[in-house]
């Protein structure tokens, strides 16, 4: 089994950008937790049929909402419940989200002291303005000051840095790259600021109150991101995704290889090879799902162009590309050649390219991935 993730969904306040489900009331934070554990108990059989023979679980994301809300003791209670219900890796990768404003400096040393190994620190800009355009809860004196003290006690750092920003110009976004280099991370999540529907930041462009991000300014920001993160050594082995030798998110590679997973809580996602399932994104209708016996949640057998166009866009997001000979034999010589006659375009553009018989995207093609992607899906 590859890995199982946690959603937490609670929050001190609402991003103006986020479309996450969680809830800003914790007065049933400790429900909640109880019924996760619940959840992971009445399911620990569920992926066996897909992962056989099966396998230790390798990683464990905390993800949310905002995990690190909860409490050193609460985490390590989590972790134990997947222990006593699964098998887990002796060297699992274990992540926790944590947001700058919940990191003092005795919080992250009482961390490290729990089997959480990664911290995933939300910094988005290390920029005052930015950060109160997104209405996230802390300032830049904390983000770098939780940045120090977690380098401090974790070998393991990644930090989420957004760009095209309204405002954010060349100069300020090298800056906060910069910022971000002074210190020993050893990954970087970095995503276009995208405008999602019904969120406040949609209300405010609506309205006149703000303007809406610029495509052309988010191009310019993610090809200097591939420059300068380079420069450090970063290896830009996903879309948004760039990491020294050695610490490329296991969790999140996973997704991407089409593994089997797990998702416990409100709004959680599970795969399992030829089914997708999610539970409910409502806290009340989980909770009560779960004190039923029987989890709130939707199905989907996916179909075999489902599982094709999925290989595809997963496939050409990472520096990997797409194994035509594992998509020939997973689908067929008719589909592989349905897919090259699709490619053409983009090879001739010089926006794809084909190497040791896997299709991928160039330096070029890379911030318009989804797009052509999405051209390429078969029927």
């Amino acid at each position: 089994m590859s890995g199982i993730y946690l959603h937490i969904p609670f929050c001190k306040q609402a991003c103006h950008y986020c479309d996450f489900h969680f809830s800003t009331s914790m007065r049933r934070k400790e429900e909640m937790l109880t019924a996760m554990e619940r959840e992971i108990r009445m399911r620990k059989d569920e992926l066996a049929e897909a992962d056989q023979p099966q396998t230790a679980v390798q990683t464990i994301y905390f993800g949310g909402g905002t995990p690190s809300l909860l409490n050193p003791r609460e985490i390590e209670h989590m972790i134990s419940c997947i222990e006593g219900n699964f098998e887990v890796d002796s060297n699992a990768e274990i992540t926790l989200e944590v947001n700058p404003d919940d990191l003092e400096a005795d919080r992250i040393a009482e961390l490290s002291k729990t089997p959480v190994n990664r911290l995933s620190l939300g910094i988005q800009s290390f920029r005052d303005q930015d950060l109160e355009f997104m209405n996230r809860a802390h300032d830049q004196n904390q983000a770098l000051a939780s940045l120090e003290t977690a380098c401090n006690y974790f070998d393991n750092v990644s930090i989420d840095l957004i760009y095209g920003i309204p405002e954010l110009d060349v100069d300020a976004w090298k800056t906060n790259l910069h910022r971000a280099f002074e210190f020993p991370i050893q990954h970087i999540s970095s995503y276009a600021l995208t405008v999602e529907p019904k969120t406040a930041l949609d209300h405010f462009i609506r309205t006149g109150k703000c303007e809406a991000p610029d495509e052309e300014q988010a191009r310019i920001h993610f090809e200097i991101l591939m420059e300068e993160s380079a420069k450090q050594d970063f290896i830009h082995y996903e879309v948004s995704n760039f990491a020294k030798t050695g610490y490329f998110s296991r969790h999140n590679t996973s997704y991407w290889q089409g593994k089997p997973y797990l998702g416990i809580g409100p709004s959680a996602h599970s795969y399992a090879g030829s089914t997708r399932s999610w539970n409910v994104a409502n806290n009340a209708k989980y909770l009560k799902g779960i004190e039923k016996g029987v989890p709130d949640r939707e199905f989907e057998t996916l179909s075999e162009t489902d599982r094709m166009n999925e290989m595809i866009m997963t496939g050409l997001r990472t520096r990997w590309g797409l194994s035509l000979e594992s998509f020939e034999g997973q689908f067929g010589l008719r589909h592989l050649k349905k897919l090259k006659e699709r490619s053409d375009r983009f090879l001739g553009q010089g926006l794809l390219e084909i190497e040791s018989g896997r299709l991928r995207a160039t330096k070029a093609g890379f911030f318009l991935i989804d797009g052509i992607a999405s051209d390429l899906f078969l029927e």
